[in-house]
């Protein structure tokens, strides 16, 4: 189901290729605030490390948060291009913001709220209200936004970075209702409006609850998931490899002390092989 607000941006973005529409000075003036505002938050906001549950984190996998909180320095250096990529989230979202405000879609911007879960509080910033409902901006790769963000279900089953978490821990702070992602193709421009109605609200927050109380009450470290077979044309290998969700961890060596990246064991084209983070080797 195509979202209205769908339809008004895509006859705005029409209108403005034909030369038929135009974008005022004072939405100009506001993208260019909110991008001078992501650069002061990305490069002025001080250090990343000091730990706390956050809207943004508070959806991921508990062994993650559980290193994040006992173990604060990251064994995996970001690389330099986090930076830019998060700078990139930002301004997408600006820019997003922006072609609704021209394209006549009347929403209420970010603001910061609280949600109580138990003793504890999760503070965060939705990016917008419309139609009384909690939105997200999501900028993404081709892949993403044609696997991931396919649908709500799509996303919810390999919800790696906690966005619906996220996106209910929002609603449910502010009072408003659940909404969905407004996803944006960073490569090519596509977006789309996928929606969340379908999510249970009540089985979120009580994920949300239990991920509390495990990092508050400072509970024994517990895995969360384990290693994959390598298989190569639908055959196992015999090896062992981390699973996607754990590849994108910055505590990986940690958590996996036998880790090792090394060139695959069963590939067999021309070109170099990609290298693929093993458990266990046993051919």
């Amino acid at each position: 189901m195509i979202h209205p607000a769908e339809l008004s941006v895509h006859a705005y973005l029409r209108s403005a290729i034909n030369g038929e529409a135009s974008m005022s000075e004072d939405i100009i003036q506001q993208v260019a605030t909110d991008v001078a505002a992501a650069l002061n938050k990305q490069f002025n906001g001080g250090p990343r490390d000091e730990f706390r549950l956050r809207m943004s984190n508070i959806g991921r996998p508990r062994c993650q948060l559980w290193f994040a909180k006992n173990y604060p320095e990251t064994d995996v250096q970001k690389p330099t291009s986090f930076m830019l990529n998060m700078l990139m989230g930002d301004w997408t979202e600006a820019m997003f913001k922006g072609v609704l405000r021209a394209a006549g879609v009347d929403f209420g911007d970010n603001d910061k709220v609280a949600l109580k879960v138990g003793d504890a509080t999760i503070k965060g910033e939705y990016d917008m209200v419309l139609d009384g409902k909690v939105d997200d901006v999501k900028s993404t790769t081709p892949y993403g936004y044609d696997n991931k963000f396919a649908s709500y279900d799509s996303l919810a089953y390999s919800d790696d970075f906690g966005y619906v978490s996220q996106l209910i821990g929002y609603a449910v702070a502010s009072g408003n209702d659940v909404g969905g992602w407004w996803v944006i193709n960073k490569v090519n421009g596509q977006f789309k409006y996928v929606t969340a109605e379908t999510a249970d609200v009540e089985e979120v927050m009580a994920s949300i609850k239990g991920t509390v109380d495990y990092i508050n009450n400072d509970e024994p470290f517990e895995r969360c998931f384990e290693a994959v077979p390598e298989t190569f044309r639908k055959k196992a290998s015999g090896n062992l490899k981390l699973c996607k969700t754990c590849s994108w961890c910055d505590h990986k060596k940690k958590c996996w002390p036998e880790l090792k990246e090394l060139p695959s064991k069963v590939y067999t084209g021309s070109k170099a092989p990609p290298l693929v983070e093993y458990i266990s080797i046993e051919g």
